[in-house]
């Protein structure tokens, strides 16, 4: 079945041109030309993705990807004739998966959506049944998805998940950022770097007893980060 993309924009010349192409290279469209009915449809329909443009009359971009990321993991990528950094890492933070600026040309836009969806739809790479990382109170099952600290269970996206699953199966081992977004993101991510230190921040405040002085993530200033090798004790009960 087609991959099924909702466009929300509020420019009527743009909303009929992406959907033109995005129809030409086999996705089924739909748009919304206003927030709340973008909202609407966000949360209603059964989309594969989302071009969220950040200005909108209503409601913004901005609330709509923090109210959709309350609820699901939908990728979405931001649109946005702004070009000033603090809106990008807004979008960044409340979990948008890309971020483009207008005027762009659609061989651009179609590339970075076919990159978003191609992420999406790999999996992780396999790893042996009962296959766990036990470290100090934190526990990692790899097969299940699952990460608990001190017996409670984390509730983590499937974005901060395989950052933890690569930094944790590499004890010691310092990752760029530039590594990670190959490892975790594909190396056909369009984004910056700035994508790691956003999602590092979100993994220290769950997994962290205090986030300001972590004991399991830790950052090698001017390089990126590593899982401490100290504590890791990889089993498989």
């Amino acid at each position: 079945m087609p991959k099924k993309i909702l466009v929300i924009d509020d420019e009527p010349m743009i909303v009929e041109s992406v959907s033109y192409n995005l129809k030409q290279e086999g996705f089924e469209v739909v748009a919304a030309t206003d927030g709340e009915a973008g909202l609407k449809l966000a949360e209603t329909g059964n989309f594969d993705l989302i071009l969220l443009d950040l200005m909108l009359p209503g409601i913004d971009g901005l609330e709509i990807c923090r109210t959709l990321r309350k609820q699901s993991e939908i990728p979405i990528i931001m649109l946005t004739a702004k070009e000033g950094e603090i809106d990008r890492v807004l979008g960044l933070e409340l979990g948008a998966d890309d971020y483009i600026t207008k005027p762009f040309s659609m061989r651009e836009l179609l590339a970075r959506v076919k990159a978003v969806l191609k992420r999406m739809g790999a999996g992780a790479e396999p790893v042996s049944q009962g296959q766990m990382i036990n470290c100090d109170g934190l526990k990692i099952d790899l097969l299940g998805h699952e990460v608990s600290v001190n017996g409670d269970a984390v509730n983590l996206s499937s974005k901060e998940f395989e950052l933890l699953r690569v930094l944790a199966t590499h004890p010691g081992q310092v990752l760029t950022r530039e590594q990670l977004l190959d490892l975790v993101w594909g190396n056909d991510y369009f984004g910056d770097t700035r994508t790691v230190d956003v999602h590092i921040r979100w993994l220290r405040e769950k997994i962290e007893a205090d986030p300001g002085d972590p004991q399991f993530i830790l950052t090698v200033r001017g390089t990126g980060y590593k899982f401490k090798k100290i504590l890791a004790k990889r089993g498989t009960t």
